[in-house]
């Protein structure tokens, strides 16, 4: 069933941090690697557009090190099924791929989540990281009147990027509260301090308030202005933009469809990256959020250790319990708060896919029985959006997955199903 120029030693799912770290360390064995991943380009969503002009120097240097080495890139291509162990097949720009493997090494990252509030899905109003793509992809931003709001260091990077493109950033919003005491544990950090630093610098006159979020989005057929809460305090601001984003949620649908367990919301692995599946590896943000500097070092120890080179997996073990310190402060730092709780309304859309209200969903106690009733997580984004919220708001438990984990062409599941029917004649 498979082309053997499709089978590789290795297989990365996911070309960003992780996977180029994860790649380059597994082809120092020699064996045949590859990457697959479904953007055009490689660098994921933090280094996206950086292989022609690279952001940073260590993105510049991540990118330079892959384009020299013996790793095969497979752009455009969404992985969807496993028909049989050691084969996968993806959907590509020109059609179905199959791809076989010997390891595996899950690097899918993670996705901003978005939490409903009264007009959060007025054109206008998009998530953090999500404008800050769209920027990168051409949108325009000279002069605009730019809101950043939610939780979590992407919002600073958002801002600075976006200052950068001549926008005007009027504030930005973070729902936290304990930020003085995070600057303050930074110092067994040097690295996050200059970091810190460094932003601190480019957001210089830009308005930052903490204990502050947004509570409502106005606009005729686009946004116009929004409601920002500061303690009791409530205010109108106005805007042409509303970059908002409450912290990171991993993608571990993959992994749950490989059979990989999860602890706590994320991939369970041993120290080694091993995933309760033999053979099957993951590391960076599906792990735990633990941002850039951890992922590119979970991703050299899983590269390392999917091709039996333990000594040097091992060596990176102190540098990654480090890193993972930093990443519990962080996640602590960023939690969300109860007050959150309270943005939809009634009449507020959880499930932009299907459009279904929070009063219809909350009627329910579990998925099943709402998707049942409302057909609520079962459009285009498969829950991607609505499921982190939903599991915030009415502690909702994530269901399991079946293929095919992306949406695919009707054309692909036939040959799929027909396939299936020869084998068993």
């Amino acid at each position: 069933m498979n082309n053997p120029g499709d089978t590789y030693d290795v297989l990365v799912i996911g070309g960003g941090p992780a996977g180029l770290a994860a790649a380059l360390s597994a082809q120092q064995s020699g064996l045949r690697v590859a990457i697959v991943d479904d953007n055009p380009g490689l660098g994921g969503q933090i280094w996206r557009g950086d292989q022609h002009k690279p952001g940073t120097p260590e993105a510049a240097q991540w990118l330079r090190r892959v384009a020299t080495a013996q790793v095969k890139f497979i752009s455009g291509a969404y992985v969807y099924e496993q028909p049989e162990p050691g084969l996968l097949l993806a959907e590509t720009f020109e059609g179905r791929r199959e791809l076989g493997y010997q390891k595996l090494i899950l690097a899918t990252g993670a996705r901003e989540r978005f939490l409903p509030f009264p007009g959060w899905t007025l054109p206008g109003v998009a998530g953090a990281g999500g404008l800050q793509a769209l920027v990168k992809s051409g949108l325009p931003m000279a002069g605009k009147k730019i809101v950043v709001a939610g939780t979590g260091p992407l919002l600073l990077a958002v801002a600075a990027y976006l200052q950068k493109q001549s926008a005007n950033v009027l504030l930005i919003a973070e729902q936290a509260s304990q930020l003085l005491s995070f600057g303050l544990s930074l110092w067994r950090w040097p690295s996050k301090i200059f970091q810190a630093i460094q932003l601190k610098r480019e957001l210089a006159g830009i308005r930052h308030l903490t204990n502050c979020w947004v509570e409502s989005a106005h606009g005729d057929n686009r946004l116009q202005r929004i409601t920002l809460r500061h303690g009791q305090k409530t205010w109108d601001v106005a805007c042409d933009y509303l970059a908002c984003g409450f912290h990171l949620v991993p993608n571990v649908e993959v992994a749950v469809f490989f059979g990989c367990e999860l602890q706590e919301g994320v991939v369970q692995v041993d120290e080694l990256q091993a995933t309760t599946v033999p053979g099957i590896y993951c590391a960076g943000e599906a792990t735990g959020i633990g941002g850039l500097e951890l992922s590119l070092v979970e991703g050299q120890i899983a590269g390392f250790a999917a091709t039996n080179q333990v000594q040097q997996a091992r060596a990176l073990f102190a540098e990654r319990d480090k890193l993972q310190q930093f990443a519990n402060l962080l996640n602590r730092t960023f939690a969300l708060r109860d007050e959150l709780k309270r943005l939809p309304q009634p009449d507020t859309i959880v499930c932009r896919c299907e459009d279904v209200s929070f009063a219809r969903a909350e009627k329910y106690p579990e998925w099943r029985a709402a998707k049942l009733h409302t057909r609520c997580g079962m459009g285009p984004c498969q829950g991607r959006i609505c499921g982190p919220a939903l599991e915030f708001l009415l502690h909702w438990q994530p269901e399991s997955v079946r293929p095919p984990v992306f949406p695919v062409k009707v054309g692909n599941l036939i040959r799929d199903a027909g396939s299936l029917i020869e084998q068993e004649q």
